[in-house]
């Protein structure tokens, strides 16, 4: 028995090691990619196209004063945008829609954002991202091609 008990040892290791490699396995192949949601969201971003200061302004339109709640209702953001479409006629549709289908869509998205979650420039690139993708799902027509913060405040309440 004594020369057997290495052999079991090293067995039941064995197994259990197989075992373990198996569920890693099984959980890695059911789960789709985590980071797959983000890349498609980056790959239907259109580029901006190099445009001259005259064209920006026909393709941007612009929201200010949004003051709201983070989800960590000890602070509040004031925050502008400034957003570039990708025609002129995106832009129309867009200015007809922005005060009952756009500020929602960033009221809400900031009052689930943690006050860490905007800090420094990834943190604002970050939301810039998420509001971009939330708003061309709701866009009659074209396309939103760029989200600006143009003003920025984050106080804590006392």
């Amino acid at each position: 028995m004594k020369k057997m008990a290495p052999w079991l040892i090293t067995i039941l290791l064995a197994i259990t090691l197989i075992v373990l490699a198996a569920v890693l396995l099984t959980n890695q192949i059911t789960n789709p990619n985590r980071g797959s949601e983000v890349k498609n969201a980056v790959g239907n971003v259109a580029v901006p196209k190099s445009l001259s200061a005259d064209e920006i302004v026909q393709v941007t339109s612009t929201i200010e004063g949004i003051k709201t709640n983070l989800s960590d209702a000890g602070y509040v953001v004031g925050m502008d945008f400034a957003f570039q479409m990708d025609s002129a006629t995106t832009k129309e549709a867009f200015d007809k829609i922005k005060d009952f289908k756009i500020k929602p869509i960033i009221i809400k998205t900031l009052a689930d954002t943690k006050p860490e979650e905007l800090t420094g420039a990834k943190g604002k690139d970050n939301l810039s991202s998420k509001l971009l993708n939330l708003i061309n799902k709701s866009l009659p027509e074209g396309k939103l091609i760029q989200i600006d913060i143009t003003n920025f405040i984050m106080q804590p309440i006392y």
